[in-house]
């Protein structure tokens, strides 16, 4: 029995779940071998694991998503067979989702009420919404459409929506990995006051110093097998990183890198008005980034990160006449498309993978196609398929990737494995300046490290690599510079090595000193403002 949980003396209650034997067979994967797993009432209990380790399948039997091949579920003491997502919800089960399961063209409102019995009244499920959005430090408009949000922001509805069903066993999947470190704090006094309450938490993270603070007890998963259990407030990071993967975790390593080369990604005054009543404006923009530097760009989901990605990436490219405030290499791009940035050395890893980043019916080599047609895949109008699937191979051997091979399709991946993929996919193209957002996302912690360590290769290579992440120790860890964006703004950018996570977390509020003033005094000068 976990240790927060007192023992009264009377025979133990039965486990809130418990699983026996669960075997998940795929066509060619064994997803999960035997699992046993009991939760008791009221623990928060992570399940730990390299990506493709079986977690997320397993989660997904509980939830009533798939079948099992073979095993039993019993739900508190009585056996049951969760025959789906609808079922589950009926027991007292709520699920949120690594990969977001809402409707892009439906509002929040309307996606919130899918989830629940009978037909709620939209206006009063609105002022629900509003309600446990500041309660839990969770802000999102009920009334905004779906495919106007961040990835951030699309995470805050999944845990609201998921809040308000009351669940008996909340399934947590990666929830923190887009929220801020203020966010995630209110997250976690949700998640205690819960559990007194005699919720069960099952909490997949691959965040371990978050597992360490908030987790009762952890099983660790191995190629679809339980290999071992642990208290995690009496391990370490890395103890319990070294229980994931079977050896030392190697730390990413930056160094100084050489001297920063010629300005190779430039923003000259950008502006761009929203494109939607919910969406921000970008005012004034002004960065530089150089061949040979990692520049970071920080700030909460939902204040102009999306349209500022879509304005680099050439989705949304600028009128002509405003051509000038987007330069590669010193050339103005900023009224061509995608293919033609690419064609001049641009490389983009988006912050959403399936859709955006991959198609999720097709195999990896077609996928290698949608960025990588240049790299010998295609010759005279007409695909090479061997050549694809060579290319998709290198990219699943290079980058670790555990799949079925080239053929797999995209969405039979675990999200982790599916992002090592598009990161790789891009690094191959030796791309000349590289934007990626988000590039960790729900990445276990050695793949984490190697994605980071791809990054500073890239650089050291000399190219110019711009991160827009909300994780802020990733930031600081790869970073040369960092710059924060609040309302459409973008701060001046400081070297990380004389700034820190306080400064930037204040400048996250869009309080941040004149360009002029020195990183020595940029805190205590956002302090005097924030008093005043």
């Amino acid at each position: 029995m976990s240790a927060h949980l007192r023992d009264t003396g009377a025979a133990d209650p039965p486990p809130q779940i418990e699983l026996r034997g669960i075997r998940k067979v795929y066509a060619s994967v064994v997803a999960n071998d035997g699992i046993d797993l009991a939760v008791r009432t009221g623990e928060i209990h992570a399940i730990l694991g390299e990506n493709g380790a079986g977690k997320s399948t397993l989660m997904k039997i509980i939830y009533g998503v798939t079948a099992p091949t073979s095993g039993q579920i019993l739900w508190r003491g009585q056996p049951v067979s969760v025959a789906s997502p609808g079922h589950a919800r009926s027991l007292g089960i709520g699920m949120v989702f690594q990969h977001f399961q809402l409707f892009e063209t439906l509002t929040v409102v309307q996606n919130v009420a899918l989830a629940l019995p009978g037909r709620p009244d939209l206006q009063d499920l609105a002022r629900r919404i509003d309600a446990v959005a500041r309660r839990y430090g969770l802000p999102v408009d009920p009334r905004r459409l779906v495919y106007t949000l961040s990835v951030g922001e699309r995470q805050r509805v999944e845990i609201i929506r998921c809040l308000l069903q009351n669940p008996r066993l909340l399934i947590m999947d990666e929830p923190t990995s887009v929220l801020t470190p203020q966010a995630v704090r209110k997250l976690f006094d949700t998640l205690r006051q819960l559990s007194e309450e005699g919720c069960s938490i099952l909490y997949i993270s691959h965040k371990l110093d978050e597992v360490r603070e908030l987790c009762h007890g952890a099983t660790v998963l191995r190629n679809g097998r339980v290999t071992g259990h642990c208290v995690p407030g009496r391990e370490t990071p890395a103890s319990m990183a070294r229980m994931m993967i079977g050896k030392e975790l190697v730390a990413c390593r930056r160094g100084a890198g050489s001297a920063p080369g010629a300005v190779r990604l430039s923003l000259r005054a950008l502006e761009r008005p929203a494109a939607h009543p919910f969406g921000t404006a970008l005012r004034r923009m002004q960065l530089d980034v150089r061949g040979g530097e990692i520049v970071g760009i920080a700030g909460i989901s939902g204040n102009g990160q999306q349209e500022l990605l879509q304005t680099l990436s050439g989705e949304l490219p600028l009128p002509s006449g405003a051509a000038g405030m987007v330069l590669l290499d010193g050339q103005a791009v900023g009224h061509l498309g995608s293919a033609a940035r690419r064609r001049r050395g641009l490389g983009f890893v988006p912050e959403e993978r399936l859709g955006r980043g991959a198609a999720p019916d097709m195999s990896l080599a077609d996928n290698a196609l949608l960025t990588a047609h240049r790299q010998g895949l295609v010759a005279h109008g007409l695909i090479r398929q061997a050549a694809a699937r060579a290319f998709a191979q290198r990219c699943i051997a290079d980058f670790n990737v555990k799949c079925a091979g080239p053929r797999a399709a995209a969405n039979s991946l675990s999200g982790g494995n599916l992002q090592k993929f598009i990161v790789g996919r891009e690094l191959l193209q030796q791309p000349r300046v590289l934007v990626a957002a988000q590039p960790t996302w729900g990445v276990d912690v050695g793949a984490a490290a190697f994605i980071r360590q791809s990054l500073v290769a890239l650089r050291d290579a000399g190219a110019a690599v711009l991160v827009v992440s909300e994780e802020l120790d990733e930031l600081f860890e790869l970073c040369d510079r960092i710059a924060v964006i609040a309302d459409g703004r973008l701060s001046p950018g400081v070297p990380a090595q004389q700034t820190d996570v306080e400064t930037i977390g204040l400048w996250m509020s869009g309080l941040w000193p004149e360009s002029g003033m020195g990183p020595a005094n940029a805190a205590s000068e956002v302090r005097h403002v924030a008093q005043a």
